[in-house]
């Protein structure tokens, strides 16, 4: 094993020692009360069965003997990658009745789409939407009938949500089902040079609108490896999904027989059967660093570094951005996938996909092996990839790339850092992945341009008052400033001036995500602006120099000479009827980003 990462481990685990013991006292409290019907009253339990068919009422009434799974769905028609999910309640409760247990629809959670809020007012509440995600599945969980659960949900802040709920029902078992990808659209470098063309207003909206739909075409998830494929990526590392299942698209018969086979193996792991694993002793420090690991090694989205910390919380386990940087010393590059590449997640998955890639980091002592999974002990499990051989289900081992200018050799890595760095300075703390941005745009000095707003931005590059080197600082776009949106908006117009062949660079106590490309992008700045962050005192005019290699962010002027400023949300932004108000209370409490922006204790 690395002796960095070990040295890592060690590290979160000593100093989550007092929080992760409180944690596992929790899952054994649960654990020792016994099966969950068990507890229940003959009242509540009739409650629980009326609306069941008289088949599946004699088999709840044994309260000991028969598993009870819940179904937690976060299916809607709205969401391209979730309107698959329609028809697996119904496969999914036909498995297990063939195995003589009961599934029961438990709860369907919100789960919006920031693709179609991206730069609007609804994009306000989509970080949040994740605590509410959390909370909804518990509800669910807390009428306390349940042996198991399976969580069908893929995109951006679904998954994490799910997944804080699951730990929070640790003694729980957990199986998430994946539904897959869309087939390939237009070329992914295609889509990214039309929607600049359109900032620079070489073409009409008619144009783009029909370039974004011949991309986003049919059902499945975006092509892309924004988060909501980074998702389904750490859902294997960390043993949640079958192995080699993210990224198999939906419709198919393989498809089918993989939710089938997530159906059985939930019956084949709660306190009912004899492979007993409850997904809170399942995932623990090494789990959360594979995560972590696997996260650097394939470029994933930024948004993890947040949600990751969120969900390390909620098995009591600490990590920060120290943690993250350190790995990516250590952890290198093995794949290109847009926009750190030109690859899409489907020619990703036909290269050798996530398997490969956990192959590959096994083979130098870069994972931990020595973990539990839903299929057993050892992450070497997830090697594999479900084929279907003469008309039935195997698992076939992952042996080399089908494609290096996807993925590479442990040997041959694309780069032996992973990109994703920790900057610091007298702003505070933030993140930048660099993994797709040019060498040569590691590094800048130039003056400040500074901006309340995406949409003031895009504005000034209209203007043409952006023509030149420099440092575009977009302020009171934190957690508890407005909810912490993706500041999608701004990439075509940067990266319109960074061919143009000026030096740019952002600053932001914002998100970019998956969008995050080839402009040197400091973000989720923390302190942010409204909490009183000193990238509220910047000003226009400021010279910033950016070293992303060295981990620094300078200002070459004196800030705390100036006062304090009280920022407050821009009057530009968009009013409180799209929702915003409801949400008030949760920014208010909102942690910072580093601390996973969680709304949480």
């Amino acid at each position: 094993m690395n002796k960095q990462i070990t040295r890592i481990t060690d590290r979160i685990v000593s100093r989550s020692s007092s929080t992760r013991a409180r944690y596992l006292e929790k899952i054994e409290q649960a654990y020792i009360a016994g099966p969950a019907r068990s507890q229940v009253s003959c009242t509540n339990l009739a409650h629980d069965v009326a609306a069941s068919s008289d088949s599946e009422k004699l088999i709840l009434k044994q309260r000991t003997q028969h598993a009870n799974i819940a179904i937690i769905s976060a299916y809607n028609d709205l969401l391209s990658a979730h309107q698959p999910y329609g028809n697996y309640p119904e496969l999914i409760k036909k498995t297990i009745a063939k195995k003589g247990h009961v599934a029961q629809f438990a709860a369907g959670v919100p789960a919006m789409c920031d693709g179609i809020t991206q730069g609007q007012p609804g994009m306000e509440l989509s970080l949040f939407s994740r605590d509410v995600i959390a909370m909804s599945a518990s509800v669910a969980l807390c009428h306390n009938v349940f042996d198991g659960a399976l969580y069908l949900g893929i995109c951006d802040k679904i998954v994490p949500g799910l997944l804080i709920a699951a730990l929070e029902f640790g003694h729980l078992p957990a199986i998430f089902v994946p539904a897959g990808p869309m087939p390939t659209g237009i070329p992914n470098k295609e889509k990214a040079s039309i929607r600049q063309q359109f900032a620079e207003g070489l073409i009409d909206s008619d144009a783009l609108l029909e370039a974004e739909v011949k991309s986003y075409h049919s059902p499945g998830t975006c092509t892309f490896y924004g988060t909501a494929n980074s998702n389904q990526m750490l859902m294997e590392f960390l043993g949640i999904h079958l192995p080699g299942s993210s990224f198999i698209p939906p419709g198919t018969e393989l498809r089918n027989t993989l939710t089938s086979v997530a159906a059985e193996r939930i019956c084949e792991i709660t306190v009912l059967a004899e492979q007993y694993t409850p997904l809170g002793k399942m995932i623990n420090e090494k789990s959360i660093v594979n995560a972590m690991i696997g996260l650097i090694a394939t470029g994933g989205s930024t948004n993890h570094t947040i949600h990751l910390v969120a969900i390390a919380k909620a098995a009591g386990i600490i990590i920060d951005w120290d943690d993250f940087a350190e790995l990516s010393k250590v952890v290198p590059l093995l794949a290109r996938v847009y926009p750190n590449g030109e690859a899409d997640i489907n020619q990703f998955h036909h290269a050798g996909g996530v398997p490969l890639v956990i192959k590959e980091l096994l083979s130098q002592g870069l994972l931990h092996n020595d973990v539990a999974t839903i299929v057993g002990q050892g992450l070497d499990n997830y090697t594999k990839a479900p084929v279907y051989i003469d008309n039935a289900l195997q698992w076939s081992a992952a042996s080399k790339t089908l494609d290096p200018s996807i993925i590479r050799d442990i040997k041959d890595p694309f780069s032996n850092s992973g990109g994703v760095c920790l900057i610091t300075g007298e702003l505070g703390r933030a993140i930048v992945k660099l993994s797709a941005v040019p060498e040569n745009h590691h590094k800048i000095t130039a003056p400040a341009v500074v901006f309340n707003s995406q949409e003031a931005v895009k504005q000034a590059f209209e203007q043409g008052t952006l023509d030149k080197d420099c440092v575009i600082v977009v302020k009171n776009q934190g957690p508890k400033a407005n909810g912490m949106p993706e500041l999608h908006k701004l990439m075509p117009a940067l990266g319109v001036l960074q061919d143009r062949g000026y030096n740019v660079a952002l600053v932001t106590d914002g998100r970019l995500s998956g969008a995050s490309g080839k402009v040197l992008s400091v973000i989720h700045m923390t302190p942010e602006s409204v909490a009183g962050g000193m990238i509220a005192r910047v000003q226009d005019g400021d010279i910033i120099e950016i070293d992303s290699v060295a981990g620094s962010l300078v200002v070459h002027a004196d800030l705390t000479t100036r006062p304090a400023v009280t920022s407050q949300k821009p009057a530009t932004n968009p009013p409180l009827s799209t929702g915003r108000g409801l949400f008030a209370g949760m920014r208010n409490r909102v942690l910072s980003a580093e601390e996973g922006a969680t709304t949480f204790e």
